[in-house]
């Protein structure tokens, strides 16, 4: 067989560590990593094509697809959240989510799968429709998914972007935002050039700020016992060229991302820092919660999430039609079980 010397663009993560490693290697194939930030790779990758394989947005993945892009997905997903969770809001104003109808509330991205994703629960959990909101959005047009797209905020959203010399962060802080995708101890430092809530989120008073719904355990409790799942954020792609070219490669990529994930998940939880302090009862509560493998991989296992989002993508205005979720994937991944 041919061997392909391709270019992979990720962000690091323990189910992904054997392959950026090269502990875990695809048949057929020598990866060449890149590590950066996802804004980073998702623009570069929409805008210009830069890597044969990487990692993306769904959202993003859904928006390209609608306008033509013959990128091709494999059946990995890198990163699920509960999205809600991390939505921070002025406590002297906000108090539930509800509060949020006619406030001001500021994501890195409209189009972006966590945006989409708070939408979704808002909207179908919560009763706050999309339009009800003034949204913010920090990334500049130049640097954004949605400028690499070509995608435009759908009729009835009002969108303004943050000014350049402010951030999520700072507004927040300022009083001119109710709430924002941002937390004040997350991702701290972290260096790309999409995003501007990095190192600034550790500054100044956060003692009025505090999480729109509540506690995070428990509103990911009630999300997964009302929906099944824990909402998926990111998968990857190939270039729809090189699939042409060689469409051996999804499967043989698809088939390291299940053996990687399969060469950590054992010992994944005790390298938690959580663990030091539970250890195997927090283990067992988790698995109690979600069962034994709440980050699956493969089609038939996130089905429904991946169909919730196609819809919500659709009912938001993002996309014009609703993709059949098979379109999306590479068709020798589709019926390979990942157990």
């Amino acid at each position: 067989m041919e061997r392909l010397t391709l270019s992979f663009a990720t962000r690091i993560n323990e189910r992904v560590r054997p392959l950026v490693d090269d502990v875990v290697r695809p048949d057929g194939i020598t990866l060449v990593p890149t590590l950066s930030h996802p804004g980073e790779t998702f623009w570069r990758q929409l805008r210009f094509g830069d890597f044969d394989v990487s990692e993306m947005s769904i959202s993003s993945l859904l928006v390209a697809k609608s306008r033509g892009s013959d990128l091709v997905a494999i059946p990995a997903f890198p990163s699920r959240r509960f999205f809600q969770i991390e939505l921070d809001g002025r406590m002297e104003v906000i108090g539930s989510p509800a509060d949020l109808r006619g406030r001001r509330v500021g994501v890195p991205e409209y189009q972006q799968t966590a945006a989409l994703w708070l939408r979704t629960v808002l909207q179908h959990d919560f009763g706050v429709h999309p339009t009800e909101i003034h949204w913010f959005m920090e990334r500049t047009e130049e640097l954004s998914h949605a400028g690499a797209t070509g995608f435009q905020a759908p009729e009835g959203i009002r969108l303004d972007f943050i000014p350049p010399d402010r951030s999520l962060a700072s507004m927040l802080l300022a009083g001119e935002l109710d709430a924002a995708l941002v937390r004040p101890n997350r991702s701290a430092g972290a260096s790309n050039v999409i995003e501007r809530s990095k190192g600034s989120h550790r500054q100044g008073d956060w003692s009025g700020i505090g999480p729109v719904f509540g506690d995070g355990i428990t509103e990911g409790r009630r999300f997964f016992d009302t929906h099944g799942y824990i909402p998926i954020n990111h998968t990857y792609v190939i270039r729809g060229e090189l699939h042409r070219r060689h469409p051996w490669v999804a499967l043989n990529l698809y088939k390291a991302f299940l053996e990687a994930k399969r060469h950590v998940e054992a010992d994944l939880m005790e390298e938690v820092p959580l663990s030091l302090v539970f250890r195997w009862d927090f283990l067992d509560q988790v698995r109690s919660w979600f069962g034994p493998d709440p980050f699956p991989y493969g089609l038939k296992a996130n089905r429904s999430t991946l169909e919730r989002i196609v819809r919500s993508s659709h009912e938001q205005g993002l996309i014009p039609a609703p993709i059949p979720v098979d379109d999306l994937f590479a068709p020798s991944t589709i019926d390979w079980d990942a157990a």
